[in-house]
């Protein structure tokens, strides 16, 4: 009986077949059939295979919302502009026509951008999420600009028009950024003594069972008490206000700074301990090594807490004792009936007490770049 074909035979089998002169296989030689496609050699699909990246010309969407934002900020400018202001007894507001020109300038420019979107790449990436923040301003703008100047809703001199606060800050910008930097200057004093004697109080509360219970009693005791009920001790006590003020600026920040730092040291996972103690390590260095890197994410939580409690009672105790600041502008503000200096000076505290939250945040992230990825916020 012959042999099955050669073309039927699986891969590797030895040809059998009869020995024919000139042929091509021998009877020692072996057919191999045609390799059949692996896995790996089919085209991969398309959710797999790899993201051909964006040419440098690729054009964005235009930006829709900073388009009606544009247009919003241009009806609010030449409604400043054109529009008269209502009779407001002996006030008078100034700035109205150059608030508009400004106004209508600037909503041309956000308008312009926000059509040439298309055309600047990646270079309105990080401003098209304001889009409906502005809109949204624009809004509230206008209608503070209506019920005030325009129409006289609300009553003066309690409520004033935008206009009125860049009179402000033209017209009486040295007593305001005077007074911004003698906050700034007495809040980093105490918020800097305050953050120091309280991460070492944490530290020493979470490492140490001794000083935890010597010290743990009296920050559950005295922590709880706001620093502003301390006002009149803290006064009589110190030598001067400035000290005072110091002193009630570092109680505030000193308390959720140590109890954040206490939390983290004693969470620290004794796994850590033991490997380093395997590997020789001394007491200082698991304190400095290993608690207190573990523990920093912590710190920063009652830093951020302890920065918000320092500056309220920095306004506080500006108000009650030191003669500059902004919480003295305040003051100072409100016996002579100005209320458009006091809602500038608001302003200014909301803006720079932003700005040091901002400022922390980058501190953080360059101290704790080592933790990316594993600290959640």
């Amino acid at each position: 009986m012959a042999s099955a074909p050669y073309a039927s035979a699986p891969y590797g089998t030895p040809y059998t077949g009869p020995r024919q002169t000139g042929a091509r296989y021998s009877d020692a030689a072996v057919y191999r059939a045609p390799k059949e496609p692996t896995p790996t050699d089919a085209p991969a699909p398309a959710s797999i295979q790899p993201a051909i990246p964006p040419s440098a010309s690729a054009r964005r969407p235009l930006w829709w919302s900073g388009a009606t934002a544009g247009l919003a900020w241009l009806v609010v400018g030449l409604l400043t502009w054109l529009l008269p202001n209502a009779p407001a007894g002996f006030t008078e507001w100034n700035y109205t026509v150059e608030s508009g020109i400004a106004t209508t300038a600037g909503a041309g420019l956000l308008l312009a951008l926000a059509l040439a979107a298309p055309w600047l790449g990646g270079a309105l990436d990080r401003l098209r999420p304001a889009g409906l923040w502005l809109i949204a301003l624009a809004l509230f703008t206008g209608a503070w600009q209506l019920l005030t100047a325009k129409y006289g809703v609300l009553p003066t001199p309690f409520f004033a028009p935008p206009q009125s606060l860049a009179e402000v800050y033209i017209d009486d910008w040295a007593r305001l950024s005077d007074s911004a930097w003698h906050s700034l200057r007495l809040l980093g004093h105490g918020f800097l003594v305050g953050a120091g004697v309280g991460f070492l109080t944490g530290v020493a509360i979470g490492w140490s069972r001794a000083v935890g219970y010597w010290v743990h009693p009296l920050i559950r005791f005295i922590g709880p008490i706001p620093a502003s009920a301390l006002l009149p001790l803290a006064f009589f006590v110190f030598p001067s206000s400035y000290a005072a003020a110091v002193f009630l600026i570092a109680l505030a920040t000193g308390f959720p700074v140590a109890v954040l730092t206490w939390s983290g040291v004693a969470g620290v996972n004794r796994n850590y301990y033991d490997v380093a103690r395997t590997l020789g390590a001394s007491q200082w260095f698991l304190v400095l090594r290993v608690a207190i890197p573990a523990a920093l994410p912590q710190v920063f939580v009652g830093l951020f807490m302890g920065l918000g409690g320092a500056f309220s009672i920095l306004v506080t105790a500006e108000m009650m004792g030191v003669k500059a600041g902004l919480g003295w502008y305040l003051t100072w503000a409100q016996g002579w009936a100005a209320y458009t200096n006091m809602y500038a000076a608001l302003i200014v505290m909301a803006l720079v007490c932003s700005g040091l939250i901002t400022l922390l945040f980058a501190v953080r992230d360059r101290v704790l770049s080592w933790q990316k990825g594993t600290v959640k916020w």
